[in-house]
Parts: structure tokens; C-alpha cells; sequence
């Protein structure tokens, strides 16, 4: 299997290559990893310019001698070459996989808008520097390579899902480019906010009109919580019935997927 990697948002840090390379050419040796060249690139605060990170992610989307794209690291950047990508991509585009999550959401939330290949949430390149790093990546290489479903979100039930980062997520609504979640499962994530921030963001969920019709909302990893002073007050589980009622879904419990090692694997719609 060939797997396309890019950086569509943030810069990287290089170490990731070297380290992926090598666990992939012992754990999964019938993969080819092929890292673009932009990876490596910087422009401030990016992977590269927009233009540059749009075209990288273009050829490699629509050359048929990928069998998937999987994104190096998140950050913030992917949303602002959606309008340059979506419409360029071709046939061979929509038989791939496409694989990140935390701000490649924009990208997995429009591809699945367009119903253009396989979009899945899960472990990136860069979560082979966390500890444990191994067995992290390991479930994105063998649901990717090998349809191994062990790595899967073990919530899954059959239903058709979604997930992303709440950030992300908030951001998408009102856009063209969040998809129609009728009767999926939602599943959200949040690093590095404040309590008030995360109620804030799930007040926009629940009322917002894109989404209604969702058949349930399941809460991921919350993590690196900023202070919030005075002291919130509110547990997060009480924080998602209360919006869960006020949306008129129910609250599906606790979900393994967010900014950590244990994260896992979401592929859009049916598994």
C-alpha cells in the first residue's frame, strides 16, 4: 500500500519522519510511506503557503498511485485552502482514504460533505512522538493497511458516525462545508480551552441548525483544561446532557478519541 503524507496545516517537526519511517518499515513493511517535499517547508506559522500546501495536497490526492492520504500533524491552517482544493480533485481522489484529525477536520468535514473518499479520524504522523507513540500510530496503519478494526473507537455500534474536534466543529457550522450528519452518531474532542470556552462551543452545537437531526453526542478526551477562575462548577459529562437535552438527542456517553496516546479510530458514516 502507498500512503501519500502532508502537512496541510502547521509547521512539523522533522523527527516525526525518521521515526514513522522506520516503525512502518519493520511493523507494516508492505506500506510505502512517500512524505511530499512541502512537509519539510515553513512559512510563518504554516507547513508552507497556502498555494504551496493546496498543491501538495492536490497531487497527491489525485494521483491514482496513492492508495491514501495521511496527514503529518494538525494545528491550525487546513481551512484556509478548502476553497482551492475541493473543487480541483478528480476521479482518483475519491477512492482514497484520508486520515487526521484535531484542524484536518476541515478537510475530513468537507471531503465527507462531497462524499469524496474514505474520510477517518485518527492518530497523525506526529503522534509517533507521544509516549507509547508506537501503539498510537499502529491503529491508524492497520485500519489504513490492513482493515484492522482492533484499533477502532470500541463505542462504535453500527450506526453511522462523525467526529471532531469541538473547535473545529464550531468553526464548520455555517458553512458550506460541514456535512450533513442526519442520523450519525457526533463525536467531539477538546485540548488547551477553558471550561467556559467548551460550554460555550457545545451551546453552538446544540443550536445549531445544520445539525439537527443527529441521532446522539458522544464526548472524547478533554485535555490540558486552562484554569478557569472562579472555578467552573460543572462536571463535563453534566455539561453534555444539559446541551444534549436542550438539542433534544441523547447523551451517548464517554468516547476513546481526542489530543492523546489513547485516541482512536473514527471512520465517517458506516464502519
Amino acid at each position: 500500500m502507498r500512503i501519500g503524507v502532508l502537512a496541510a496545516s502547521s509547521r512539523t517537526n522533522p523527527a516525526a519522519i525518521a521515526k514513522i519511517t522506520a516503525y512502518a518499515a519493520t511493523a507494516f513493511p508492505e506500506t510505502e510511506l512517500v512524505f511530499h517535499p512541502q512537509c519539510l517547508e515553513t512559512d510563518g506559522h504554516f507547513a508552507s503557503s497556502d498555494f504551496r500546501r493546496a498543491a501538495a495536497f492536490l497531487e497527491y490526492a489525485n494521483d491514482p498511485a496513492f492508495d491514501a492520504i495521511w496527514f503529518l500533524r494538525g494545528g491550525y491552517g487546513s481551512n484556509r485552502i478548502l476553497a482551492m482544493v475541493m473543487p480541483e480533485l478528480g476521479r482518483a481522489a475519491r477512492h482514497k482514504t484520508y486520515l487526521g484529525y484535531s484542524d484536518v477536520g476541515f478537510l475530513l468535514g468537507a471531503l465527507y460533505a462531497r462524499r469524496i473518499g474514505r474520510p477517518v479520524h485518527g492518530p497523525m504522523v506526529s503522534d509517533i512522538n507521544r509516549h507509547d507513540g508506537e501503539a498510537t500510530v499502529a491503529r491508524s496503519l492497520g485500519w489504513m493497511v490492513r482493515g484492522d478494526r482492533a484499533g477502532l473507537e470500541p463505542g462504535l455500534d453500527g450506526r453511522p458516525s462523525a467526529a471532531f474536534n469541538l473547535s473545529i466543529l464550531t468553526s464548520l457550522i455555517g458553512t458550506p462545508w460541514l456535512p450533513d450528519l442526519t442520523d450519525h452518531v457526533l463525536i467531539v474532542e477538546e485540548v488547551s480551552e477553558p471550561m467556559y470556552a467548551i460550554d460555550r462551543m457545545l451551546f453552538k452545537v446544540a443550536n445549531a441548525t445544520q445539525l439537527k437531526g443527529i441521532a446522539g453526542l458522544r464526548l472524547g478526551a478533554v485535555t490540558a483544561v486552562q484554569e478557569n477562575d472562579p472555578p467552573w462548577g460543572e462536571t463535563l459529562d453534566y455539561m453534555m446532557i444539559r446541551w444534549s437535552r436542550d438539542m433534544g438527542v441523547p447523551y451517548l456517553g464517554r468516547a476513546e478519541i481526542g489530543h492523546t496516546q489513547a485516541n482512536r479510530v473514527v471512520p465517517f458514516g458506516v464502519v
